[in-house]
């Protein structure tokens, strides 16, 4: 009896994932090609002691090929307290870019979400983007969101994300667990189901913002202010819901750098999802959970010979090859293909520390820039 229980959930997850993949070549990549520029962008930046990674993303918005009278750029101080303020001062007195420095006020559990409310008071633009202080954005950023507006009706956009300075296995861990992500964001796309997005690569219009009534409903979870505006907007206007599957939009921001803060980010991450109101994000999540937690208790069950070795070793590689075919084609897509030289070893990790986030978002806090939150 739990022979067929273990077989059904890898069918099931097996096919998941292979609608993924089928979704994710369905969506078509879009080329950048020669166009007058015609939209205006506020791009949104919330910062809270970001002093180590300011310059790379300053720099970036500086390279940024856009017509700078068509673009401004709101950064919001979340009380930093380390020299990230003087940075900027040092930086706004040499560039050309329309750069705004606010204070963020708080004013509920999120302090992005907050920081977001208190940059659109004061947008002038209607096309919204936000990105994160640890990014660094392409050239064509901006042309290629600007080259997909002009050719769709719509409203809120979906941009790719990336690691950068991937050097250790450690980081290659991280970013094949990442782009996991990533490519089930495009798959989803591909198949009509959009259920995950990024707020490091984002972009709305600001009357749709305003028509969702922003935040309202969810300002009491720390995070997710990328995933619940996409709720929102998928349940004003789906049809106008896209993903931008461009290499020149795909943004990339550093891994962390030891195990502590990548619990801490992972947790801050999953202590939303019970907050989901999207029926298959809950079924996805749910499916990836049992089949984590199945391949830890087939193995224990084969060690205490209570489940045929050879049925959790069919199912295993039977998921691994279904998730290998996924993040290959997301892999491609980013050029970081040579990473995947890892996969094996995080195949055997990868359970163990997904289960164990899933434990620690439910049962605990996590800390996140020097800050303690609950789910």
């Amino acid at each position: 009896m739990i022979s067929i229980l273990f077989i059904c959930i890898s069918l099931a997850y097996v096919f998941l994932i292979g609608a993924f993949i089928l979704g994710f070549d369905k969506l078509k990549t879009l080329p950048i090609e020669e166009t007058d520029a015609k939209t205006s962008f506020s791009v949104i930046i919330p910062f809270r002691n970001e002093a180590e990674n300011l310059a790379a993303l300053l720099n970036s918005i500086e390279a940024l090929d856009y017509q700078k009278d068509l673009m401004e750029v709101i950064l919001v101080n979340d009380a930093s307290e380390d020299a990230s303020l003087t940075i900027l001062e040092k930086f706004l007195k040499e560039t050309s870019v329309q750069i705004k420095v606010i204070d963020n006020i708080r004013k509920s559990n999120s302090p992005k979400k907050d920081a977001i409310n208190a940059a659109m008071k004061i947008a002038k633009h209607q096309w919204i983007v936000t990105t994160d202080a640890d990014c660094i954005l392409p050239k064509y950023w901006l042309h290629s969101f600007d080259a997909f507006i002009q050719r769709n009706d719509t409203q809120f956009i979906i941009a790719p994300v990336t690691y950068h300075s991937i050097n250790t296995f450690f980081k290659r861990f991280q970013l094949l667990d990442f782009l996991s992500l990533q490519g089930a964001t495009i798959g989803g796309f591909g198949i009509h189901q959009a259920f995950l997005c990024n707020g490091a690569n984002l972009a709305y219009k600001k009357d749709f913002f305003e028509t969702a009534n922003g935040f309202a409903g969810n300002n009491d979870i720390a995070s997710g202010d990328d995933i619940f505006m996409l709720e929102k907007a998928h349940n004003l206007a789906p049809e106008k819901v896209h993903y931008l599957k461009c290499q020149e939009a795909i943004v990339s921001t550093k891994p962390v750098d030891n195990v502590s803060h990548l619990i801490s980010q992972r947790v801050r991450w999953a202590s939303k999802t019970t907050n989901y109101k999207n029926s298959f994000a809950k079924i996805v999540g749910l499916l990836v959970l049992l089949m984590n937690a199945s391949v830890i208790c087939m193995l224990l069950l084969s060690f205490a010979e209570a489940l045929s070795f050879q049925l959790f070793l069919f199912l295993f590689i039977c998921k691994c090859f279904i998730d290998y075919i996924l993040l290959f084609k997301t892999l491609r897509f980013f050029n970081q293909k040579h990473h995947l030289t890892a996969y094996f070893f995080s195949c055997f990790l990868y359970p163990l520390f997904s289960v164990y986030i899933v434990f620690v978002s439910v049962f605990g806090k996590y800390k996140w820039k020097g800050r303690v939150f609950s789910k």
